[in-house]
């Protein structure tokens, strides 16, 4: 999907002549003094943090990249309606005057109660909300979806909007959660029966045929996928667009709202689907954390994933976990979540609201620190499905302590949202300045599950290795980045955050002007 990324890079080291593998920090300062002059002006914030390249969106669900629009117009265009009275959508045959492309046409104020009825957005402004808890509104979004599931196509098109969507907000690298359709085919025929933490190595060798099939039908439809997707774009031809150059991967998802057997199997075929295909680079497990069944089975789940490792020692792990705030459960269930994930092999923690309620936070928060757990943090997620925001989320408490963080976007689509907005949020809500927001941007390409070593020594984000350390363009290091998908994707960055830095226009600086 993409031209080859030293391509790209030869023409960035020509516009900067020669590369240095040191950012300027008269640059970088100038960039800096920019940021703080604009913070009470929004719109120039905007502006300026759009422009800015970032580096990776490491917590991104597929399902919920488009917006309520994209799936009306998908649907529109494969003929299906809308009830009017409760707004559920309807396949076809249907009677033409339901038909969305009608309301979209004739009715503008139905059409805009279908997009809040399909997205938080009318939640986000107030309507409704005294009714339905933002949590509600978001999950039950993807219920009301799936009646569209079976229109031909859709997961390419939805794949294009995520493209779209990073590349427009100048991100690097996208490792996006996707589970093909014979993952749901292998999923939902799981066995039924009881299935507790002893019969689970049994489980495994009995299931390990099945999921195998069901990995080579997924590899076959991602080719399929991956192939629209490249032709929409343009991929390869004179009409190629910026969306082609993102670097991109996937991870499988387990679902934990399933009885065991199904959740069993939703992390087998993920764990083995990353195991054979290099596209595919970790596992994750989704679904709300607070459900019934999610609490009921936590211990068993953590269990699914010690097994699964010890089966697949090289596929990576990040776990939502701590997606849970104070009054949405009782207090005795937010005491343990992050602790357990991190021992069931957890490299990257999802969400991790609940921190502060954790017994021994203080130990687990040293401990990731000590170990390079990264936390990906979704602010806007987490301000409309669990009201956490402000002072009170623990972006703050992370960085305190030393361990990673990096901004992400969860489902933009459904929630309104897009990754420049979390950059602005994270200067309007949480302070931060623009040294932490590349700081943050570095550490989404050095937390990343991209295969290779990485373009900082020893993890000293800004440090370059050897090889690097005078410049990108020295035949050692473009030997080193050949070698390496991480850090050539991380110079990429570096080099494109360089010419961004050199050509701020500080108009406010020079007018005196704080915004």
């Amino acid at each position: 999907m993409k031209r080859p990324l030293l391509a790209v890079f030869g023409a960035l080291a020509a516009l900067l002549g020669g590369a240095a593998a040191h950012a300027d920090a008269s640059s970088e300062a100038s960039a800096a003094s920019y940021m703080s002059s604009i913070e009470g002006n929004p719109a120039l914030l905007r502006m300026f943090l759009q422009a800015m390249p970032k580096g990776g969106d490491l917590h991104n669900h597929l399902p919920g990249v488009p917006a309520a629009e994209d799936y009306l117009g998908w649907a529109a265009d494969a003929g299906y309606c809308a009830d009017r009275a409760t707004l559920e959508l309807v396949a076809p045959p249907c009677d033409d005057d339901d038909k969305i492309e009608k309301i979209a046409r004739s009715a503008p104020f139905e059409f805009a109660r279908l997009v809040n009825h399909l997205s938080t957005r009318g939640w986000q402004q107030g309507i409704g909300s005294n009714d339905v808890s933002g949590h509600t509104q978001f999950f039950i979004t993807f219920d009301r979806l799936e009646v569209i599931a079976p229109i031909e196509g859709l997961v390419p098109a939805m794949m294009t909007v995520a493209l779209r969507n990073a590349a427009g907000d100048g991100a690097a690298y996208l490792e996006l959660m996707h589970n093909p359709v014979p993952f749901g085919q292998f999923i939902f025929s799981a066995p039924d029966g009881p299935l507790d933490a002893a019969g689970l190595e049994k489980r495994l060798s009995r299931e390990l045929p099945f999921a195998a099939k069901a990995v080579a039908a997924s590899r076959a439809e991602l080719d399929r996928s991956e192939a629209a997707v490249r032709k929409t774009l343009g991929c390869g031809t004179e009409r190629a667009e910026p969306a082609c150059d993102l670097k991109l991967k996937y991870l499988g998802s387990g679902l934990r709202g399933l009885p065991p057997g199904q959740v069993f199997r939703s992390l087998l075929v993920s764990f083995a689907m990353a195991d054979a295909d290099p596209r595919f680079v970790g596992v994750n497990i989704v679904m709300p954390e607070d459900w019934p069944v999610s609490l009921r089975d936590y211990d068993l789940h953590m269990a699914m994933f010690r097994v699964l490792h010890r089966h697949f020692p090289e596929v990576r792990i990040t776990m939502h976990a701590g997606e849970l705030a104070f009054g949405l459960v009782p207090p005795a269930e937010m005491k343990d979540h992050m602790r357990k994930a991190i021992e069931a092999g957890a490299e990257r923690i999802g969400h991790g609201t609940a921190i502060a309620y954790e017994d021994n936070a203080d130990a687990t928060l040293r401990g990731m620190a000590r170990d390079g757990i990264a936390v990906e943090i979704n602010l806007t997620s987490n301000a409309v499905i669990l009201g956490v925001s402000g002072a009170e989320h623990p972006l703050h408490l992370y960085r305190r302590y030393g361990v990673p963080v990096m901004l992400s976007t969860d489902d933009e689509g459904i929630l309104r949202t897009d990754l420049t907005h979390e950059f602005v949020r994270a200067v309007l809500e949480q302070g931060l300045e623009y040294a932490d927001l590349k700081e943050m941007s570095r550490a989404s390409l050095e937390y990343a599950f991209l295969p290779g070593p990485s373009l900082w020594r020893n993890g000293a984000l800004g440090t370059p290795v050897s090889e690097c350390a005078r410049s990108f363009t020295d035949p050692s290091c473009q030997t080193y980045l050949s070698r390496s998908e991480r850090a050539a994707v991380q110079a990429g960055l570096e080099q494109k955050l360089e010419i961004f830095e050199r050509n701020v226009t500080p108009v406010s600086l020079r007018k005196g002007n704080k915004g």
